[in-house]
C-alpha cells in the first residue's frame, strides 16, 4: 500500500536579509572623471614597464647632460656668445624616445594583454578613459622631464663658469619649455597607439616620426631639393627640440616657443583622430 503524498511545511528563514535582496555596504554612486584619473594613476605606477621606462629616462637625462658639463669644464673652450644650458640637448634628444615608447605603451599595451575589455567595462565612457590616460601621462613626463632638465641646467651652470650667464627667458624655454615640448612628443605617441592598438607598430612609427625627416634632409644633395631639404631641416622634432635652447639651424626655422605650438596642434589633431577611433571601432 502506498503511503500517500503529504505536503511538507515549509522551512523556517533564518533571521536577517531574505535571499535575492543582498545589500552592499560600499555605498553606491556614479563615476567621476576624479575616479578615471585614479584608477590611471594606479595603474601606470603599478606597470613595471613604466618605472623601467621612467628610470632610463632620469639616467639618460642626468647622465647625458652632466656628462657634457664635464667634458666642457674639462677642456675649457671658449664658449662665446652659446648658451650653457644648449648643454643639456644631447640627454634630452635621447631621452625623448622613452617618453615615447612609455606613452604607446600608455594605452597599446591594454590593447595587447585585454586589459581594455576591463577598463571599457568598469568606465563605458571612452572620451572619458581617454582623456584620463592622457592628462595622467601628460603630468608625469612633465614633471619629471622639467626636474630633471632644472637640475642639469643647475649643475652645468656652476662647471662651466666661462660661459654667458642665461637670462630669465633662457630658463624658462630650457626646462619648462622642453618638459613641456618632450611630454606633448609622448601625448602624441599616446594618441598614435590608440590609433594603431599595437606596441611595437607604433613606437615604429614614432621613432621614424622623429628621426627620419632629418635623415632624409641629410641625404638631399641635388639643388632641386634644396626647398625639401631646408623645410625638413627646420621643422623636424630635433630641430624644433634645439630652438628651445637657441640652437636653431637657420633664420627663418621656428624659435623661441614656436615649436610647442606647432606640436600641440599637431597632438591635438592626433588626440582627436584617437578619440573618433575610440567610439567608432570595437575592443
Amino acid at each position: 500500500m502506498t503511503t500517500p503524498y503529504q505536503q511538507q511545511p515549509p522551512h523556517p528563514q533564518a533571521p536577517g536579509p531574505q535571499l535575492g535582496m543582498y545589500t552592499s555596504p560600499i555605498a553606491l554612486r556614479r563615476a567621476t572623471f576624479t575616479d578615471a584619473l585614479a584608477s590611471e594613476w594606479t595603474k601606470i605606477r603599478s606597470v613595471r614597464s613604466t618605472m623601467w621606462t621612467l628610470g632610463v629616462l632620469i639616467v639618460l637625462l642626468l647622465g647625458l647632460g652632466l656628462l657634457a658639463g664635464f667634458l666642457v669644464r674639462a677642456s675649457d673652450p671658449d664658449m662665446g656668445t652659446t648658451s650653457v644650458l644648449v648643454l643639456g640637448f644631447y640627454g634630452v634628444l635621447l631621452g625623448q624616445i622613452c617618453v615615447i615608447t612609455l606613452g604607446v605603451l600608455t594605452i597599446a599595451s591594454e590593447y595587447g594583454t585585454g586589459m581594455i575589455r576591463t577598463t571599457l567595462t568598469a568606465c563605458p565612457s571612452r572620451s572619458r578613459i581617454l582623456a584620463a590616460k592622457s592628462v595622467v601621462f601628460f603630468l608625469l613626463a612633465f614633471v619629471i622631464v622639467t626636474a630633471m632638465t632644472a637640475v642639469v641646467a643647475v649643475v652645468q651652470t656652476a662647471l662651466v663658469s666661462n660661459a654667458p650667464t642665461p637670462s630669465a627667458g633662457e630658463w624658462l624655454r630650457a626646462t619648462v619649455g622642453v618638459g613641456l615640448y618632450v611630454a606633448m612628443i609622448g601625448l602624441l605617441s599616446l594618441a598614435v597607439g590608440a590609433l594603431i592598438r599595437h606596441s611595437a607598430g607604433s613606437i615604429t612609427i614614432m621613432i621614424g616620426v622623429v628621426l627620419l625627416p632629418l635623415v632624409l634632409a641629410l641625404f638631399m644633395f641635388t639643388e632641386s631639393l634644396s626647398g625639401v631639404r631646408d623645410f625638413l631641416m627646420e621643422y623636424s622634432i630635433p630641430s624644433q627640440l634645439a630652438a628651445f635652447y637657441g640652437a636653431t639651424v637657420s633664420d627663418s626655422g621656428p624659435s623661441g616657443w614656436e615649436p610647442l605650438w606647432i606640436i600641440t596642434g599637431i597632438t591635438a589633431v592626433a588626440l582627436g583622430g584617437a578619440f573618433l577611433s575610440l567610439n567608432s571601432r570595437d575592443v
